[in-house]
């Protein structure tokens, strides 16, 4: 059944403050101690830099004036759920995203960060050093996390 089911169209972004410390949050549908980046799906005929700000906006409550995109991944990346996970998430229809990446400056503060949205996903944020983000995230996400890492390495502090 895995295989043959298709993927989830996503966008997901990586925050970069201006310490170049990177914006990551705890789900709170989640007990886990795992900390992602701001991602979710692409409605239908959505462009992917549209939708990974309007999911920022959505999660974060950060507006899309305060964030300047510098680059887009070169290509879709690609995440499986785990066995135990597939059939519940999203209604059971999809095997995993497949991601449009984009990192991107935060032009604003930590006052512009507001968890309290209308449909809030998340509990709790912080900014996290990059070299971090493999270890925060959930298992089955962290080849996906170390690509993204790769594909902006050139943003990112040395």
């Amino acid at each position: 059944m895995k295989k043959t089911l298709p993927y989830r169209p996503a966008a997901a972004i990586m925050l970069l403050n201006a310490e170049d410390k990177v914006f990551v949050a705890q789900r709170i549908d989640s007990a886990l101690e795992a900390w992602q980046m701001p991602q979710g799906g692409l409605d239908p005929d959505e462009e992917p830099e549209a939708g990974a700000l309007r999911e920022l906006q959505e999660e974060t409550g950060i507006r899309p004036e305060l964030v300047e995109i510098l680059a887009k991944a070169p290509e879709v990346l690609f995440y499986d759920l785990p066995p135990k996970l597939m059939g519940k998430i999203w209604g059971g229809r999809y095997r995993g995203q497949a991601q449009h990446w984009f990192v991107a400056r935060f032009l604003g503060t930590d006052a512009d960060v507001n968890l309290d949205t209308p449909e809030p996903e998340f509990r709790a944020w912080k900014w996290a050093e990059a070299g971090e983000l493999v270890d925060l995230i959930v298992p089955f996400k962290r080849a996906l996390y170390t690509r993204v890492i790769e594909t902006f390495r050139d943003h990112l502090p040395r």
